[in-house]
């Protein structure tokens, strides 16, 4: 099929996806393409790399410039997001007031500038950092914030999902690129590399199965369900290009939550906090064994990996034994610049620009306090995953797989930077979403009383008005 042809029929396609996914009853507002734009680009490339203008890296010191182009995009979105979240005033602040151990951390990163020695290019990483909770802010202080999540990971899934199999297909010089050594092809689609593709195979993969399970549970004939049919067509691309990515660390993550979510949702009765604790601790066991107790078990070569997590292990000892501010770090994303970061790239080839360990790279930027806001964070966010799965089942499902998965994934990667999608889904993974403030729940939460509304007594009202009250299934009983 030629190029142009190929263009239109992937135009179409998506333009059907869209629609297939419609919802007529329910509403989101159009302040949600905010977010929407901010996860494209971050999950992609830069605008500045689509347009040719972005500087080719041969020395980490080009780090300290960034792009004015791409500064200028990212400090409207940031500024349009303020704007909707200010507008919002009342529920921005119920928000805020409920998420303290997120607002710690975030001052925590801001006041590790100060002793950042690149405070300047320190500071225009954390306001892209704190863009994220803008974003994430936007898409939960919306009048229908389930709504909005499922739009957000279904649009933005529509949009990256088809075009990276067009450009791997039918635009090699885009969705390509090539070992400088050896000529090997890579396939990126739409991201910068091919690990970037594995995280929009992850994220939108396991979102686009969450609804076609959840189509499963609620449609009276799946089969003729408009969501299933768009979100099984996403999957299908999505399996296509995990095998065209060969990214080992994603493709391992989207088992563990395809798996989290089979087994939340195919039960009739709900897993019991106990047996979730011993399951994730069983997977988290598992994953620490085999990636750093004993390297030589099998685990890493059953992924596709040497022992050495392709060099991971040896550059792991290199910058422990580098890190001179164990307890504060070097400021805020601030390791990767001046002459350790030359040091680095004179010993590897292939130029590492992160620690290839979320945690190590914490350590690194923002010392042992840093790591233990981030425990602090974890445990808390935990928590409020678990409850929301006991509360409301559906969104709980995708919010317990996004966090296990995001736990799972920075054993080997530095998910935590400041443009990163991992850190949008995991912001909405742990957050806690407060009562709106006219006094009804944003999430009804069934303990055996109603909150907000009261069923009649005589009827034992149907399905359709507990659900038009806030469940999404009829309390037990």
């Amino acid at each position: 099929m030629p190029a142009a042809l190929a263009t239109i029929v992937f135009a179409l396609l998506i333009l059907a996806l869209f629609r297939l996914d419609r919802d007529r009853t329910t509403k989101v507002s159009a302040t949600l393409w905010i977010p929407i734009v901010w996860v494209l680009i971050g999950a992609s490339r830069m605008v500045s790399q689509w347009l040719g203008s972005g500087p080719t890296l041969v020395s980490p010191d080009q780090y300290l410039d960034g792009s004015p182009l791409d500064r200028v995009i990212f400090s409207g979105l940031i500024l349009s997001g303020l704007l909707v979240v200010l507008r919002r005033g009342q529920r921005s602040g119920a928000f805020l007031r409920s998420n303290g151990p997120l607002l710690a951390l975030f001052i925590y990163g801001g006041v590790s500038i100060l002793w950042s020695d690149f405070p300047e290019v320190a500071f225009k990483r954390w306001i892209k950092f704190l863009g994220n909770f803008i974003m994430v802010l936007v898409v939960l202080t919306d009048p229908n914030p389930s709504a909005a999540v499922k739009s957000l990971l279904a649009r933005t899934g529509f949009l990256l999902i088809p075009l990276s199999v067009l450009l791997i297909k039918y635009y090699p010089e885009l969705g390509r690129s090539y070992d400088p050594w050896t000529y090997k092809p890579f396939f990126n689609g739409v991201a910068a590399g091919k690990n970037s593709l594995g995280i929009i195979c992850l994220i939108f993969g396991l979102g686009s199965l969450w609804r076609v399970l959840e189509a499963f549970k609620s449609a009276e004939k799946p089969w003729l369900s408009g969501p299933l049919i768009a979100h099984g067509a996403i999957l299908i691309m999505v399996l296509w290009l995990f095998g065209m990515a060969n990214s080992s660390t994603s493709t391992g993550c989207f088992l563990v939550g395809m798996g989290l979510l089979l087994l939340t949702s195919l039960r009739r009765k709900p897993l019991s906090p106990m047996a979730i604790h011993l399951i994730l601790a069983g997977i988290v066991s598992v994953a620490l064994f085999g990636l750093f107790i004993d390297a030589n078990a099998g685990l890493i070569e059953v992924m596709g990996r040497e022992a050495t997590l392709a060099g991971r292990t040896e550059l792991w000892e290199e910058l422990l034994r580098m890190n001179n501010h164990p307890w504060f770090g070097s400021g805020f994303e601030s390791f990767w610049l001046g002459e350790q970061a030359k040091d680095l790239w004179e010993h590897h080839w292939w130029h590492p620009n992160q620690a290839h360990n979320g945690y190590i790279e914490i350590l690194l930027n923002q010392g042992w306090i840093g790591i233990g806001l981030f425990a602090v964070v974890f445990a808390w966010g935990y928590r409020n995953a678990l409850n929301s799965l006991h509360a409301d089942g559906s969104q709980g499902r995708i919010r317990l797989a996004y966090f296990v998965i995001v736990v799972l994934y920075s054993l080997t990667e530095a998910a935590f930077k400041s443009i990163n999608p991992i850190w949008v889904i995991f912001l909405l993974a742990i957050v806690v979403l407060p009562k709106d403030v006219d006094g009804s729940a944003e999430t009804l939460e069934y303990d055996g009383n109603f909150h907000g509304a009261q069923p009649n007594e005589r009827t034992h009202e149907t399905a359709e008005v507990f659900r038009e009250a806030g469940y999404l299934h009829p309390p037990p009983g």
